[in-house]
């Protein structure tokens, strides 16, 4: 059985509305739970990506997701804030669908969540692995695949 999702999900940005509709994003979502989970995701614009994550990490710049995760049992409990315009330039860097490299990084965002990390080689090629199967299980390419 799946995974109950509670689902927030906020357009501050709403340039890429149209490839993120709320059965997507819950189908993305759940597939990365492990557990249950209440998930805020906002999408916002380069401004409002670059003051969270100075604030928050100290590092100025727009990135293309911050997790902010607040518990992970009995349910898991986060927002997932989503920078528009970070992922619309990466996707074409790399030549990827747009609603592709948001589900890569709403499955990113969700493992950050449940406590994935990759601050060592050794758990980035374990989060890597794990956002592959995900990925793949959805229907999408490796989003690591050069």
């Amino acid at each position: 059985m799946k995974p109950a999702l509670s689902l927030s999900l906020q357009f501050a940005d709403k340039r890429h509305r149209e490839h993120l509709p709320r059965h997507k994003v819950t189908r993305w979502i759940r597939a990365a739970l492990e557990s249950d989970a209440e998930i805020a995701v906002r999408l916002v614009d380069a401004e409002e990506g670059q003051s969270l994550n100075r604030d928050y990490r100290q590092k100025d710049y727009a990135t293309n997701v911050l997790t902010f995760d607040y518990a992970t049992e009995p349910v898991v409990m986060a927002d997932l804030i989503i920078c528009a315009p970070v992922i619309e330039r990466e996707a074409q860097e790399q030549g990827k669908p747009l609603q592709a490299h948001y589900a890569h990084m709403l499955v990113h965002g969700a493992l950050h969540a449940q406590g994935w990390d990759h601050e060592d080689p050794e758990e980035a090629d374990a989060m890597e692995a794990r956002e592959r199967e995900i990925l793949a299980q959805l229907g999408f390419d490796d989003p690591y695949a050069a």
